[in-house]
């Protein structure tokens, strides 16, 4: 693929890069290639996934400190977007959905719950009290709105989203916070002097299902230390931890218990890198600032607005956001071809990272990076561009009508930009050639 040719490939790549603070200079080393047509919806899916992948290699060729190139191959990106339905355990496909994590029909529209982990799924059960059905559970969101679902689940502890159009996005208090911020943010906290490393990277991963992981996983491939902490008493799901924690070393600790956070202290003294992934004001009670540490933050909203607290999955972020709706139609919501969030994120998380580390060894520096599934979901719904038939349609006056009809593709700079005529009634014109 010649990014010449493709201004949406570079375009993307451009605004992740400088939203990283990257030098555009090194743009030029990134080398697209790979089959087309991949991740097919009416969002640019692929553009989202293509960017934050190459902004990921190029944040690696930047602190490598090599010429690169960095090659991006859509078939690779496409693939590794859809991971966990490509794996195999022992030839066992894997389970990424549990039967409760679905859409269901509510009374005045559609609500989509998830509740692949037992707590969650407790927490929804018990939110609608009513037995451990798919039967159960449909009567149940049917005789409900479907806000009111969301706010019932909610606040059980579960996870529950209504469906929202964009605009209905867009006019709540959640979709104006996510508006109204960048794409994610880059802080320096205090002034700590560079750090003299020895040795390899020392990652601790605080983050579980697939956007933290993603990350974390890129980072262990790049050669960092990569180790991740687990409660003991809700690990990871199995298959999740199958895709996601390839390179990493796992470890079960309990934070409440005196020893396990006594080990996790000394972990995070010789740290260089935290990347957590729950809720904002869940890790609040642990004394988690070290001087000269990069700190990766990873939520579903935002730690702002009225949803800065809640819990959220890549799935509930689109039919909160209006994604599903975009992507579905009058009969029923649909989803992207991947879970491009998660994936999107992950990607670009470890980017942020990497970028923290660069700007970091130059100038020193406590770091933090701040980013959110819906703020991801707001750039591929608002920022990147989008296929629209209408930007291509003209309307022209003639012999037929008025007709609407496709604008050619064939361009160029100075080129005629449409037609010097409109069709005629056929077989009306006389058989002579014009003289001018």
């Amino acid at each position: 693929m010649d990014d010449t040719m493709a201004p949406t490939v570079r375009s993307g790549t451009e605004l992740l890069w400088s939203a990283l603070g990257g030098d555009p200079a090194l743009l030029d080393r990134v080398r697209y290639g790979g089959p087309s047509g991949l991740l097919a919806a009416r969002l640019p899916v692929m553009d989202l996934a293509r960017a934050t992948v190459a902004v990921c290699a190029l944040a690696a060729v930047e602190r490598a400190g090599v010429a690169g190139p960095a090659l991006v191959d859509d078939g690779a990106v496409a693939t590794a977007f859809v991971s966990e339905r490509h794996l195999r355990v022992d030839g066992r496909a894997p389970v990424n959905f549990a039967p409760l994590s679905r859409f269901w029909r509510a009374a005045d529209g559609w609500v989509r719950t998830h509740a692949n982990y037992p707590h969650h799924k407790a927490a929804l059960l018990a939110a609608l009290d009513v037995a451990d059905s798919v039967e159960a559970v449909a009567e149940a969101i049917a005789e409900r709105k479907a806000v009111e679902v969301e706010t019932l689940v909610y606040g059980a502890g579960g996870l529950a989203v209504a469906l929202r159009t964009p605009e209905e996005w867009a006019a709540s208090e959640q979709g104006r916070e996510v508006a109204a911020r960048p794409l994610l943010t880059r802080e320096r906290l205090d002034e700590a002097a560079p750090r003299t490393r020895a040795g390899r990277l020392r990652v601790l991963d605080l983050t579980r299902v697939v956007a933290g992981p993603v990350a974390t996983r890129s980072l262990a491939l790049l050669g960092a230390d990569v180790l991740r902490v687990d409660p003991p008493g809700n690990p990871e799901l199995p298959d999740q931890h199958a895709d996601t924690d390839f390179g990493k070393r796992t470890v079960a600790l309990d934070l409440d218990r005196p020893s396990d956070r006594r080990a996790f202290g000394e972990l995070l003294d010789a740290a260089d890198v935290l990347v957590t992934g729950y809720r904002p004001g869940a890790l609040d009670r642990f004394d988690l600032h070290r001087p000269g540490l990069v700190v990766a933050r990873l939520s579903a909203w935002g730690d702002y607005g009225p949803w800065a607290g809640r819990r959220g999955f890549d799935s509930l972020v689109q039919v909160a956001t209006g994604i599903a709706a975009v992507e579905g139609s009058a009969a029923e919501p649909g989803t992207l071809p991947a879970q491009a969030l998660d994936h999107g994120t992950g990607y670009l998380l470890a980017a942020a990272v990497l970028r923290a580390l660069t700007e970091q060894d130059r100038e020193g520096g406590t770091r933090l990076v701040r980013l959110a599934l819906a703020q991801t979901g707001h750039w591929l719904t608002g920022t990147l561009p989008r296929y629209e038939p209408e930007r291509y349609l003209a309307e022209t006056e003639g012999p037929l009508g008025r007709l609407r009809h496709a604008l050619s593709p064939v361009a160029y700079e100075g080129g005629p930009v449409g037609w010097t005529r409109p069709p005629g009634v056929a077989g009306a014109d006389e058989p002579v050639w014009l003289t001018a």
